[in-house]
């Protein structure tokens, strides 16, 4: 499906909120939209300038290791509790084909697929937990230091990029679609564009990312990023935290505090993860039991119904 370019203005801000789970973009309009409240606001500080094409950085060892190995006694501690956050479920879907691929070693496994863009901060939230989850079923390489738009709601937003990212589970299978950057282009109304998503990839982000399958969308959402598919069995669309909850934090301090069970925003991020994991281990056949058995884990299951 082609991308339709957004009006030539500076990208939109809300002026409202709504409940974590419901905050989504629009995809092929790359607009924020917010179903409770179609209210549009004119960034504050003039038009952005026309910018030049992004660079990838990749994520220093210290914060990949902060990310990729947080103690199995911090997720049983937080739970799926969040002080400062509405922490919100992927949404469970019923009686629908599952979504597999192969690994490298051609074994036939549960896919997560998760589309998005680099300059979307909600796309920038969702991928804390996201990295988070997938972690404690496998390894991670090539991850990318990013922000979301400079120019928009929760502008800058510390995050990563799967652009160049590899994952390796024997578990699972994830494959990911940055579909344009962080700069903005003036001359042409559009972010700069970096990866499209297969036939096969656009089918799923079609079919599911609609009133249809997701709670409280209309259909003039459908079609919103951060849209993750998990083996299709769950589905995550938008974010689960508010963007906001990482305002004014550098990603090193994020980072830095995820073994921290008294910091609140970490504990948005990792009763996120909790949830993700929850959802995981239903594609693995509770596999691994030290992980799916945990107690964190657990207390995702049952606010889940899984």
């Amino acid at each position: 499906m082609a991308q339709k370019p957004p009006a030539k203005t500076n990208p939109a801000k809300t002026a409202t909120g709504r409940p974590a789970g419901l905050f989504t973009w629009i995809a092929v309009g790359l607009v924020v939209v917010v179903v409770a409240a179609l209210v549009i606001i004119k960034v504050v500080g003039g038009s952005p300038t026309t910018a030049q094409t992004s660079t990838f950085q990749a994520t220093d060892s210290t914060t990949v290791a902060e990310l990729t190995t947080v103690p199995a006694s911090v997720f049983n501690t937080v739970g799926i509790n969040s002080p400062v956050a509405q922490v919100t479920a992927p949404i469970v879907l019923k009686k629908q084909p599952a979504l597999t691929a192969k690994s490298a070693s051609g074994t036939t496994l549960p896919e997560v697929f998760y589309l998005g863009a680099e300059y979307c901060p909600f796309c920038a939230a969702q991928r804390w937990p996201t990295i988070v989850a997938l972690s404690r079923f496998g390894t991670w390489k090539n991850l990318g230091n990013t922000t979301s738009s400079s120019i928009d709601y929760a502008p800058n937003t510390p995050t990563f990029t799967f652009s160049k990212a590899t994952y390796t589970s024997k578990y699972l299978v994830f494959k990911s679609v940055e579909e344009t950057t962080n700069v903005y282009n003036s001359t042409t109304g559009n972010y700069g564009k970096l990866q499209t998503p297969t036939k096969a990839e656009q089918a799923v982000f079609t079919k599911y990312d609609t009133p249809k399958y997701v709670p409280g969308m209309t259909a003039a959402n459908t079609g919103s990023i951060p849209f993750i598919s998990l083996g299709n069995q769950l589905l995550v669309s938008g974010a689960s935290y508010g963007p906001l909850t990482l305002s004014g934090l550098s990603r090193s301090s994020i980072a830095a505090a995820l073994q921290d069970t008294t910091s609140p925003v970490s504990d948005a991020i990792i009763a996120s993860a909790n949830y993700l994991t929850a959802s995981f281990c239903t594609l693995t056949h509770q596999q691994p039991s030290a992980v799916c058995t945990s107690p964190g884990v657990l207390a995702a299951k049952k606010a889940m119904k899984l």
